[in-house]
C-alpha cells in the first residue's frame, strides 16, 4: 500500500498533524479513496513504531490537543528508496471485471453474458464522460487533470477489452446480439 509512502512525502516539507495530513492525502489524490482519519493515525502509529516519522510536538487549535508528526532521515531515506523502486507489472491477472466477464462467459445462455458486457461497456463510457468532462473543466487543478488522465488511459484499456471480448464471443455463438 502506497499511503505510508505518501504521508511520509507530505512530511517532507515540513512537520504536520493528522488532521492535515489526511486532508492534504485527500487533494494529492483526488480521484483515489479518500484516507480515513483512524487510517492516517493507525499509520502515523505504525511509522513512528518503525522510526521513520517522530512526534515534534503538540497543537492546540480551539479544540483537542493535536500531536505534529516530522519525517526523520530514516524516513527520508525509506521515502527515497521507495520513491526510486520502478513498480513492477502485476504478475497475475486479478480484476474483478475480468472475473465478472469470465463467470457471465461461463452460463449456457450466451446471451446474458454479452448483456453483462454490453451493460459494463456502458459504465465505462458513462465514467469515461465524466472524467473528460473534469479534463475540461477550466477549473480543475493539475492533480485532477493527472487523475483523470490515469483513470481515462485504464478505462480506454479495459474498454477496448471488453469491445475484444464482445467479438470474440460473437465469434464463438453466431447468432446472439451483440
Amino acid at each position: 500500500m502506497s499511503a505510508p509512502f505518501v504521508l511520509l512525502g507530505l512530511l517532507g516539507d515540513g512537520p504536520k498533524h493528522g488532521y492535515d495530513l489526511k486532508h492534504a492525502y485527500d487533494r494529492t489524490l483526488p480521484r483515489a479513496k479518500p484516507l480515513g482519519f483512524g487510517q492516517v493515525y493507525a499509520t502515523l502509529g505504525r511509522l513512528e513504531r518503525d522510526g521513520y516519522v517522530e512526534q515534534a510536538g503538540q497543537e492546540r487549535a480551539g479544540g483537542p490537543d493535536r500531536t505534529t508528526f516530522a519525517i526523520t532521515d530514516a524516513g527520508r531515506a525509506e521515502l527515497e528508496r521507495w520513491v526510486s523502486e520502478v513498480e513492477a507489472p502485476a504478475p497475475h491477472v486479478g480484476a474483478v471485471l475480468l472475473a465478472k466477464v469470465m463467470v457471465a462467459l461461463m452460463w449456457p445462455d450466451s446471451a446474458r453474458a454479452v448483456g453483462y458486457l454490453a451493460a459494463q461497456r456502458a459504465a465505462h463510457t458513462a465514467r469515461l464522460r465524466e472524467l473528460t468532462a473534469i479534463k475540461s473543466d477550466p477549473s480543475a487543478d493539475v492533480g485532477d487533470v493527472i487523475a483523470a488522465d490515469y483513470a481515462i488511459a485504464h478505462l480506454d484499456a479495459d474498454l477496448v477489452w471488453l469491445h475484444t471480448t464482445l467479438a470474440r464471443v460473437a465469434e464463438l455463438h453466431p447468432g446472439v446480439p451483440q
